[in-house]
């Protein structure tokens, strides 16, 4: 399969000790990207052949994923990606106004150091103008991600990683992603300008009625979805 051949050139990341950590991350961050689609079943054999792992290691592999929500193992069927329900994606977004508005409103005193949010900005504007509205979505995370990294806190940018690894899980089901994500391209730069002047309180509001904007939207398309069986098995 030509995915399991994409995969394979992955296992030059596992560098010399092949670890399930490392492997983990191989896999998260295919699952980001949408290589293994909600409720796709993963084949031991085929991805521990592709990444040249053993068995053992992939099966922690598994392990540590399932813990982050990313998977989930069926008894009699094997692990599956899987697919959110509708209450997940509420719960992640709960989460995401907790801790992000938090960021936002710890920061200090202006000047705050924006370089990350200003470069997801960009690369979100580059990926619209050539249509690319999967790359506006991974812009769209890497400027969220940026922001969170704003607080300095290596445990928050773990928590929200996997956060934001569980929220793409949705974003793969939907059918209309230019629909989904074009609209805060402009909703992120303005976030971005606020901060830039120091405006704290400002950038709090916007970010705080934005995540509810993005949660209603989400909500209503994944809900249709699911309601027409728009996914896989799992």
């Amino acid at each position: 399969m030509a995915e399991l051949t994409e995969l394979a050139d992955d296992r030059a990341l596992l560098g010399r000790t092949s670890t399930a950590e490392r492997v983990s991350d191989i896999l998260r961050s295919r699952i980001a990207e949408g290589f293994f689609p909600p409720g796709t079943r993963l084949s031991e054999d085929s991805i521990g052949g592709a990444l040249g792992v053993s068995r053992n290691t992939l099966r922690e592999a598994f392990r540590l994923l399932t813990h982050e929500r990313l998977l989930v193992h069926e008894l009699n069927r094997g692990v599956f990606v899987r697919v959110l329900t509708v209450e997940d994606v509420e719960d992640i977004y709960r989460t995401r106004a907790l801790v992000e508005c938090a960021v936002v409103r710890g920061l200090g005193d202006p000047p705050y150091g924006v370089e990350g949010l200003a470069a997801a900005v960009a690369e979100g504007r580059r990926a619209a103008a050539e249509s690319d509205w999967k790359g506006v979505s991974t812009a769209n995370i890497h400027f969220h991600r940026a922001l969170v990294a704003l607080a300095g806190s290596a445990r928050t940018d773990e928590v929200m990683r996997s956060v934001f690894a569980e929220l793409r899980l949705a974003f793969h089901v939907v059918d209309d992603p230019r629909r989904l994500h074009e609209p805060y391209l402009a909703r992120n730069h303005e976030i971005l300008r606020t901060l830039q002047e120091g405006a704290r309180d400002t950038a709090e509001h916007l970010l705080a009625a934005y995540l509810a904007d993005s949660l209603e939207g989400l909500v209503e398309v994944y809900a249709r979805r699911v309601a027409d069986g728009g996914q896989g098995t799992g």
